[in-house]
């Protein structure tokens, strides 16, 4: 616990710094629009003063998930996500500041957030409170947690690089498309999120179940996970489909930013609820101590494989759709991988059970 707290505190940290080192190089790389880069600049070097509280607030919502109170840290959440609500009104409309108002509103309610859910962990009594006397690093425990976070980390930053490729891709069109894709992808936050809802559900009761030496229990887990992921994101992904323009009101009102987003909406539409194949079997091989094999996967088929297409196939039709639909290939393609690596550590690690 403890030792789980001081590395998300520093892993905040780190990412601070590096926010606000490397933010407007990295966006030079991604071509970003000179009358556009400013203003990305501000944004980014603001939003990532909060990265310590959003680091320690994960930290914390896992260790109520896992001890199985998920109302806590949503309730805290939504707390903060009122107050950010509220305050991005009131910097924007009423103080005229414009992206600097919207990443300082982000911030301000990221640190709320985090102050109400370590509060609850320092006052709880139970086994998983916090006591700040014994904060510190304890090495045998530290290496354990490292050796498990380290490649989950890797996965989701190189997702973030590979996903950079693509926004190269985006930027090479017109303001239009880019700003459309930027309203449009305002859905996959949210889609994504519901649905890893049921990945952490799967890795916990995956993980209880292989613990208790139940077998038949351990596969029903990881199926019942893998079909409300599915679900959730068919539903969802329909509904923004046939809606969509509901949803991109929400953040403009150009028509033709709005047509430019629905491209976008009607092709991940019918591609979010592939990616819980993927997504949930990395869960599943986790919950069985498999950590290192599934992230190697997961960078050759859905972070090398994008890099490939958007400098083949997109590079040879460039088009929206064929820039989108790398998606649906790349997920399909992981999952197909993490299903089969899934099956025989499954079937290794279960036979003496």
């Amino acid at each position: 616990m403890h030792s789980a707290a001081v590395i998300s505190l520093l892993a905040g940290i780190l990412l601070l710094l590096a926010g606000a080192v490397f933010s407007k190089g990295v966006l030079q790389l991604l071509n970003t629009k000179p009358e556009l880069l400013d203003g990305a600049v501000l944004y980014i070097k603001i939003y990532f003063c909060g990265m310590p509280a959003l680091a320690l607030y994960n930290f914390g919502n896992a260790v109520f998930s896992a001890a199985g109170d998920t109302k806590r840290p949503l309730f805290y959440l939504t707390l903060a996500g009122v107050v950010n609500i509220v305050l991005n009104l009131f910097f924007v409309i009423a103080c005229k500041m414009n992206v600097a108002g919207v990443a300082m509103a982000s911030v301000i309610s990221q640190y709320m957030s985090v102050v109400l859910i370590i509060t609850a962990l320092i006052r709880s009594s139970e086994e998983y409170g916090i006591r700040l006397s014994e904060l510190r690093l304890e090495k045998k425990r530290a290496i354990s947690i490292l050796k498990t976070g380290i490649p989950s980390g890797m996965q989701n930053a190189i997702f973030a690089v590979a996903n950079l490729f693509i926004q190269v891709g985006v930027n090479s069109f017109d303001d239009s498309v880019v700003a459309g894709n930027s309203a449009a992808a305002n859905a996959d936050t949210l889609v994504y999120d519901i649905m890893a809802a049921f990945y952490t559900g799967c890795g916990s009761f995956m993980g209880q179940n292989y613990g208790a030496r139940k077998k038949k229990r351990v596969l029903q887990s990881y199926f019942v996970s893998l079909a409300y992921s599915f679900g959730v994101g068919l539903l969802i992904g329909l509904a923004l489909m046939f809606a969509g323009e509901g949803f991109l009101s929400l953040f403009t009102n150009d028509p033709v930013v709005a047509q430019a987003g629905m491209k976008r909406l009607q092709i991940m539409g019918f591609s979010y609820c592939i990616s819980a194949f993927m997504d949930c079997t990395i869960a599943a091989s986790r919950a069985m101590g498999k950590s290192l094999a599934p992230t190697v996967i997961v960078i050759l088929g859905s972070c090398v494989f994008r890099i490939v297409w958007v400098y083949t196939v997109f590079a040879h039709f460039r088009t929206i759709p064929s820039l989108y639909l790398l998606y649906i290939f790349s997920w399909s393609i992981t999952a197909i991988a993490e299903i089969m690596y899934f099956a025989r550590i499954y079937k290794k690690q279960t036979a003496l059970m």
